[in-house]
C-alpha cells in the first residue's frame, strides 16, 4: 500500500478540488459518494464539445498515462476528464476494483472514484427529464443511486462498455422515482401500468368509434376482465388531487369544494327500526304507549313517570320492561 493510503487509514482521503465550490456529499448506506458539479457535467459521455476537450488537456494527459495507481488520482480533476479518457480510466479502475477486497479503505476509494468519474452519465440522463416539475438536483441524486447500482453490478469480463451497461439502470432509477412520487395517492404498480394501458386503449377506441368507449369495449380491447377495467379507472383518480379549500373553476361562487361535500347522516342508520316499530307501538295499550313517550321522548325518569301516572316507580319499571321485551320480539319476527 502506498504511503498516502497508510496515512489515510484512519481518515478518509479528501479530494484536492475544493476550489470548484460545488462539492456535495451524499450518503447511501455505509458508502459515501462525493458528487461534484463542474463545467463538463452537462455533456454526455459521447457528446463532449471541443471546448470541454480543450479545457481538459491537463486532465487528459494525466488520464492517458493512468496505470491504475491510486496515488495518480490526486492530480486529476474528474469533472474535466474527456469522455474517451473517462472510459479508459473507468476500465482500468474496474480491473483494479476486481482485485481489491470489498469493505477495505482502498476498495471504497476506488469505487467512489468511479462514481465521480461517471457522473456525466447521470447528468446526461437527468437532462432528458428537464420538463418535469421535480428539481434537477433531486433527479441527479436519484440517478446517482442508479449509477452506484450499475457500478456494483458491472462485470468487465462480459465485454460490455460501462456507459452502455449503466445508462438503462440510471434511467430506470429515475423513472421509478417519478412513478413513486408523481401519484397523489400511492397505488400498486400493477394499477399504475393498467392506467397507462387504459388511456392508450381509450384514445384508440375513441378515434375508431367516434365516441368514448364503454367498459366492456375496453375490457375486450385489453383482453382483461370488466372488474379490472373498473379498478384501473378508479385508481387513475389517485394520480392527481385537489385541495378541499380550492374554489371550483366552473363558477364564480365563493364556496369551496369542502362546502359541497355531503356528510353522513347518522339519523338514517335507525330509520328502518323506527318504521318497523310504528305498527308495533300502535298495537300497545294506551298506558304503555304513554310510558314509552314519557321515557324516551320526554326523557323523564321512572319516578317522574310514576308521579305523572299515579303509580309506583317499581310498577313503571315492570311495565316498561314488559313493553320493551314485546317490541324486541316483534322486531325479530319482522326480520
Amino acid at each position: 500500500m502506498s504511503t498516502r493510503l497508510d496515512a489515510a487509514a484512519s481518515t478518509p482521503p479528501a479530494r484536492p478540488h475544493a476550489e470548484h465550490g460545488n462539492d456535495h456529499t451524499e450518503h447511501h448506506g455505509a458508502d459515501t459518494v462525493v458528487s461534484r458539479g463542474g463545467p463538463g457535467g452537462e455533456n454526455a459521455a459521447d457528446q463532449a464539445t471541443e471546448d470541454t476537450a480543450n479545457a481538459a488537456d491537463g486532465a487528459g494527459g494525466a488520464a492517458a498515462s493512468f496505470t491504475g495507481s491510486i496515488d495518480e488520482l490526486e492530480g486529476i480533476a474528474f469533472d474535466e476528464v474527456a469522455p474517451a479518457d473517462a472510459r479508459a480510466m473507468s476500465k482500468t479502475l474496474f480491473d483494479r476494483l476486481g482485485t481489491l477486497e470489498e469493505g477495505t479503505h482502498e476498495y471504497s476509494y476506488v469505487r467512489n472514484t468511479l462514481i465521480e468519474l461517471n457522473l456525466a452519465l447521470v447528468k446526461f440522463a437527468a437532462s432528458r427529464f428537464r420538463s418535469r416539475s421535480e428539481p434537477m438536483e433531486d433527479i441527479i441524486q436519484v440517478g446517482t443511486i442508479g449509477l452506484i447500482k450499475a457500478i456494483d453490478r458491472f462485470e468487465p469480463a462480459r465485454g460490455v462498455e460501462f456507459p452502455t451497461f449503466a445508462m438503462p439502470t440510471i434511467i430506470g432509477e429515475i423513472k421509478r422515482f417519478f412513478r413513486d412520487t408523481s401519484w397523489s395517492v400511492r397505488v400498486p404498480r400493477r394499477l399504475q401500468e393498467l392506467r397507462l394501458d387504459l388511456a392508450k386503449a381509450g384514445d384508440e377506441l375513441a378515434q375508431q368509434l367516434d365516441r368514448a368507449p364503454t367498459v366492456d369495449e375496453l375490457a375486450e380491447r385489453l383482453d382483461i376482465g370488466r372488474d379490472e377495467v373498473v379498478e384501473g379507472m378508479a385508481a387513475s383518480n389517485a394520480y392527481t388531487a385537489s385541495s378541499l379549500d380550492a374554489q371550483p373553476e366552473e363558477d364564480d361562487s365563493e364556496s369551496t369544494l369542502a362546502d359541497r361535500i355531503g356528510y353522513e347522516d347518522h339519523g338514517l342508520e335507525g330509520i328502518e327500526y323506527v318504521e318497523s316499530l310504528k305498527p308495533l307501538i300502535a298495537e300497545l295499550a294506551p298506558r304503555d304507549r304513554k310510558i314509552l313517550s314519557l321515557r324516551f321522548v320526554a326523557n323523564m325518569t321512572q319516578s317522574e313517570i310514576g308521579e305523572e301516572l299515579g303509580i309506583s316507580q317499581m310498577h313503571v319499571s315492570r311495565l316498561l320492561s314488559r313493553t320493551l321485551v314485546r317490541l324486541r320480539k316483534g322486531l325479530m319476527v319482522e326480520e
